[in-house]
């Protein structure tokens, strides 16, 4: 629902009634004054009626909204739950999704009080928990637990007068009596609670949540402060030679971000410190010069290809070198936010001596569950997106991704941390 601009959807819709009206209300206090649990398929033209229930959440200056989703289309707007004067234009506070971004906004007969919007996205057919939570401090939007996004302003559903009208999939007023900005997808919960539900109990509340880390990365891509990206690793990281005059994925993080994300993004910086031959060792040794020297946000780590054919760096050392790694950034000033990001699958018949890069990528998952760091796995995502097979397409010389390879690495990256875009140029890049 891309309030900015005030988009339109189809009108036509009818509340629906029966097994996919709200049922489950609690009393104030510790619990959900609302919680809908029964879960809806909404097909884009058409909306759950809780009307009823609006009385109830109408008085509310503070609280939790939380909704459980997944989309099944790219709709521009969308609205996961709204609470509207049905007799009012434009008189409503709505949780819903714009262009696939979380978007939060409150109207009082056509005075915007608040219109927030992430640049993370979330429709991408996967099972979302979001969450907006109001108090006097301000709101903040949350995905899978974490914060995302946080504004000083906090107006909530005491803000509009007349809210009568309590809808999942749909906003309703009376220039849209039958409903805009639909909903398609599925619906699984959604519930209010007159309180702010803290970090554990949001976490609790999702079936799916993310890592704390990947909560931070989100904050970071959805704030207007400057940030500084260091990818550092071995040769793939460094992007050397194999790409063949294209862009490394590294460099496609950095147009995605710095330009496509837009002003003021574009006062982000992306360092790559990757050095072609460097092992884990190497960058635990040389942490300084190649990490801590540019006083990151952001650390993604990409390593172990050298080190599977490196003598005396096998799987304990390459563990250890990891915990090491991912300990150093953390304690750097600010603490940055490391990513481990696991190396491409490569030709066993060209390579037979790093066959077992497959016990590297393990063991680094494993390092990352660990410490609950953010894991891209690019080992997995080339076999699994070729049916098991390495795919000989993406490689260069059979070890180092070539420029198809690379772009794949982006794309992994960029789906992971939630900034896929249809209407990117670098997520929709055709490479002939």
């Amino acid at each position: 629902m891309r309030r900015r601009s005030l988009l339109l959807a189809a009108a036509g819709a009818a509340a629906l009634s029966g097994p996919l009206a709200g049922r489950a209300f609690a009393a104030a206090g510790s619990g959900p004054l609302m919680d809908h649990r029964t879960a809806v398929d909404l097909d884009g033209g058409e909306h759950v009626d809780l009307s009823a229930q609006a009385g109830a959440l109408a008085p509310l200056t503070t609280g939790t909204i939380l909704v459980t989703f997944r989309t099944t289309h790219h709709d521009e707007a969308m609205t996961l739950i709204s609470a509207s004067d049905p007799t009012a234009p434009s008189s409503d506070l709505a949780l819903g999704l714009s262009g696939g971004a979380l978007q939060f906004s409150v109207r009082q007969q056509g005075t915007v009080l608040i219109n927030v919007m992430t640049r993370t996205r979330y429709d991408d057919g996967q099972q979302h928990t979001v969450a907006v939570t109001v108090d006097s401090s301000g709101a903040r939007l949350h995905a899978g637990g974490q914060v995302v996004f946080e504004t000083k302003g906090h107006p909530f559903f005491g803000s509009v007068s007349g809210l009568a009208a309590l809808t999942l999939g749909a906003n309703l007023d009376s220039d849209h009596p039958s409903g805009e900005w639909f909903f398609t997808g599925a619906v699984e919960r959604a519930a209010v609670w007159d309180r702010v539900l803290d970090a554990s109990e949001l976490v609790a509340q999702c079936p799916r949540p993310v890592v704390a880390d990947h909560g931070r990365i989100s904050t970071i891509l959805n704030s207007n402060t400057p940030a500084t990206w260091l990818f550092t690793g071995d040769s793939i990281t460094h992007g050397a030679l194999h790409t063949n005059g294209w862009r490394s994925y590294p460099e496609h993080w950095t147009e995605r971000v710095r330009w496509e994300l837009g002003t003021p993004k574009n006062r982000d910086f992306v360092i790559d410190s990757g050095v072609s031959g460097a092992t884990s060792a190497d960058l635990v040794s040389s942490f300084a010069e190649r990490v801590s020297a540019f006083s990151p946000k952001v650390v993604s780590i990409m390593i172990g290809t050298n080190d599977i054919a490196t003598s005396g760096l096998g799987l304990d050392a390459y563990r250890a070198n990891l915990v090491s790694l991912v300990g150093s950034v953390r304690a750097l000033p600010g603490s940055p936010v490391p990513v481990l990001q696991a190396p491409n699958p490569v030709d066993p018949a060209k390579w037979p001596g790093r066959v077992e890069l497959s016990g590297y990528a393990t063991a680094m998952g494993e390092v990352a569950a660990q410490q609950n760091v953010v894991f891209v796995d690019h080992y997995d995502d080339w076999l699994t997106g070729n049916g098991g097979q390495v795919p000989l397409t993406l490689l260069n010389d059979g070890l180092h991704p070539n420029e198809r390879g690379h772009h794949r690495m982006a794309l992994k990256m960029i789906r992971d941390l939630q900034i896929f875009d249809t209407g990117s140029r670098v997520c929709t890049l055709s490479i002939p």
